[in-house]
């Protein structure tokens, strides 16, 4: 499943970028995201709890920044797994200066592959889903850089 999108914040490009490449602070608007654990400078762990339809899972992610171009362009890579449920997943951003001084405007791709038991339940059900779950993570970030 793929998922894109763009997102106005109004703080300046900096200041995003400080807060959307750290990996506490955006687990802290993940979600379900119960803890972020820092491996190294790229790599890090989270553990999260996630829901779609009828089944609940407990996932333990393992991620890394494939790339970092500071302030402008990120790419991370990541993999979970949950008892009968694997997830595959990339994503990136860039951010850019908005058109009114001092926003910013982040523009993002993911790409998301589940297998097992949340895969058996349709691309609709996930998809929505995760849509909600992704409209959940970015109000999050734009009342905390925002705020």
């Amino acid at each position: 499943m793929q998922f894109s999108g763009s997102v106005e914040i109004a703080a300046p490009r900096d200041q995003v970028w400080e807060f959307v490449s750290d990996p506490q602070k955006m687990g802290a608007c993940g979600p379900g995201v119960e803890s972020v654990d820092e491996i190294d400078e790229n790599k890090f762990a989270a553990k999260a709890k996630v829901g779609v339809g009828p089944i609940n899972a407990k996932f333990t992610i393992n991620a890394e920044f494939v790339e970092r171009v500071a302030p402008e362009r990120a790419k991370v890579r990541g993999r979970g797994k949950a008892p009968g449920t694997a997830v595959d997943g990339s994503a990136e951003m860039t951010l850019r200066d908005g058109d009114a001084e001092g926003t910013t405007i982040m523009d993002w791709t993911a790409d998301v592959r589940f297998s097992g038991m949340m895969a058996s339940l349709g691309a609709r059900l996930i998809e929505g889903t995760a849509r909600k779950l992704i409209g959940q993570t970015f109000t999050c970030v734009k009342s905390k850089l925002e705020g």
